[in-house]
């Protein structure tokens, strides 16, 4: 009895999580007091590993002045033990599911064996000394804690989508000790949309994680030196070609980077070698200077903080760049959101003594163009220009030089859309064959297929009979359209009924005279987007559905197609704006 009462509330309660957007927002503080804790335990245990490998006591890893050859021996075994572990979980069949691809396409649907996975080889990496960073594993724990309380929960699909956005966010605005760079990533970055509806229950999120983390007393991530230059018109221009440079930088990184995995994924090179291999590659860029590995933390404050010479910064520059590239290149895991931070203050402030030594030119602030490199540098990668800027924000608390930020960040934005068109996240996605571009949800489409709008049982006729007798069958108005099928019960075509009755003369020919499309038909697992453009292409009004025999399973047609679609679009519209 007594569990049964207690099955009883549990569902009364799940009930209620899904009526009341209080109950919800109250679930999304859970989730960010998850995520900030998450965060905390996930920076702590990849500092604990590099003070292990490298000796590495307060400071950070890149904001080392040198490295003992023995002790970078650690890249390549960092890279052996996450061969090791890819060997454990080769038995899958599938990548693991990222947040945004989970609310792009899933509906919020992380397996929380993905989410460790992500994020213990994320770690791994990291600690290890590659040039990724940790933002991918704080996300995916975030949300992927989230996903697992609302499928539990039974939440509504946009619900369950909203709390995984809060959850990624929250974990991103506790790392940088920033709320509202974490509710502009959840919203720009893996919701895919500013909704009303999920205003709330992200920024409870955010808000718990950011002083979950202070109550901690961990230092913020990012340590900036706030603007003291005046901000004028004409720094807005210059700001503005600065993001157009950061724009093209960016995109060279990500085609640096799929250049090489592509490469190592065609060559001979064995599985379980590539991460050492990428490991011993790394040791002669982190020789020359240790600022290339890690996520770049230290490196970032020091190059900020000190005189350093251009020669320097674009040595740097590029050191990281090869780094990057060569550790996601090879298989470490990791992304590239503070690693697009750094490489962008390093831009900036080779703009900045680039235009110094022009004469005439208007001088530039260093500090000023290394934070709007950062955040025009990070949109070209990451995206989301809000999110970046107010990064610019949170570390500046200078709102002039947030709107020259916002400015760079909204043209290095339009120009790696124009010329690339995918963030980093989405490219690595659209490198294995997916075609989204955004975490809006389009997972929907993909379960809207034609088996599930397909008439079943349509009317069929041999194609062998004749004209006459298929008249006889199928009097004028009875059916708009007939199937046919051969002797072998497979599709042979389609016939208009009116057809059958504009012949005049030689009623005695096989029906299959009259027959379209005989070999245009749609497969059962086909999405809707793919229905559209086969009507669209065939300039048709219905087509068969067949089995991989080739028989009919049932027919579609095209009016209804485009009202159940427009229907569902209406349905996740309501759903976007908490209507539904």
């Amino acid at each position: 009895m007594k569990k049964s009462n207690t099955l009883l509330f549990l569902a009364s309660q799940r009930r209620r999580l899904r009526s009341s957007e209080t109950a919800l927002i109250g679930l999304a503080v859970l989730v960010g007091l998850c995520a900030g804790l998450m965060t905390l335990a996930l920076a702590g245990a990849a500092h604990l590993l590099q003070n292990i490998l490298y000796g590495v006591g307060i400071d950070r890893l890149s904001a080392l002045s040198s490295i003992s050859p023995a002790r970078l021996l650690a890249l390549p075994i960092g890279g052996g033990l996450l061969a090791a572990l890819g060997y454990f979980v080769r038995a899958r069949t599938r990548a693991p599911v990222d947040v945004v691809e989970a609310n792009a396409l899933h509906g919020g649907v992380i397996p929380i064996k993905d989410s460790l996975l992500v994020s213990a080889q994320t770690l791994l990496s990291n600690g290890a000394g590659a040039s990724v960073g940790l933002e991918a594993a704080y996300a995916q724990m975030g949300g992927g804690v989230a996903s697992v309380m609302g499928q539990w929960l039974r939440l509504r699909r946009n619900d369950l989508r909203v709390l995984v956005g809060a959850g990624a966010g929250a974990a991103v605005g506790a790392a940088f000790g920033a709320p509202l760079t974490g509710a502009f990533y959840a919203f720009e970055i893996v919701i895919g949309a500013y909704t009303p509806a999920a205003i709330a229950p992200v920024a409870a999120a955010c808000l718990t994680a950011a002083v979950t983390i202070r109550a901690s007393g961990m230092p913020a991530y990012l340590i900036a030196l706030p603007s003291a230059h005046a901000i004028t018109t004409l720094d807005y221009f210059l700001y503005a070609a600065l993001g157009l440079v950061c724009a093209v930088l960016g995109i060279a990184l990500m085609r640096a980077v799929t250049t090489i995995e592509l490469w190592v994924r065609q060559s001979s090179i064995p599985d379980l070698v590539r991460p050492v291999l990428g490991g011993f590659l790394l040791i002669p860029i982190a020789w020359i200077s240790p600022q290339a590995l890690s996520a770049g933390h230290g490196a970032l404050h020091l190059d900020l903080t000190e005189q350093v010479t251009l020669g320097f910064l674009v040595t740097i520059f590029l050191l990281k760049m090869a780094a990057s590239a060569v550790s996601l290149g090879f298989g470490f895991r990791g992304g590239l959101f503070f690693a697009s931070l750094f490489l962008g203050s390093l831009a900036g402030q080779i703009y900045a003594a680039l235009i110094s030594l022009v004469p005439g030119a208007p001088s530039v602030d260093p500090t000023d163009a290394a934070l709007v490199g950062m955040a025009a540098m990070a949109v070209a990668v990451v995206g989301g220009p809000m999110t970046m800027s107010l990064l610019v924000l949170e570390a500046t608390h200078d709102f002039a030089l947030t709107g020259t930020a916002i400015t760079a960040a909204l043209c290095a934005s339009a120009l790696a859309r124009e010329k690339f068109g995918f963030s980093f996240s989405t490219w690595r996605l659209h490198t294995r064959g997916e075609t989204i571009r955004s975490a809006r949800d389009i997972g929907w489409v993909r379960t809207l297929t034609a088996g599930r709008m397909m008439r079943r049982e349509p009317p069929t006729a041999d194609d062998w009979i004749t004209i006459s007798e298929f008249r006889r069958r199928f009097p004028l108005g009875s059916v708009s359209r007939v199937v046919l099928t051969n002797r072998e019960g497979a599709y042979a075509g389609l016939v208009q009924t009116p057809a059958a009755y504009t012949v005049t003369d030689d009623l005695d020919s096989p029906i299959r005279t009259l027959a379209t499309l005989t070999d245009s038909a749609l497969r059962p697992e086909e999405d809707v987007a793919h229905v559209m453009t086969m009507f669209e292409e065939l300039e048709a009004d219905d087509l068969a559905v067949l089995d991989d025999s080739g028989r009919v399973l049932g027919t579609v047609s095209e009016k209804y197609v485009r009202r159940r679609y427009s229907g569902e679009i209406e349905k996740a519209l309501k759903d976007i704006y908490g209507e539904g």
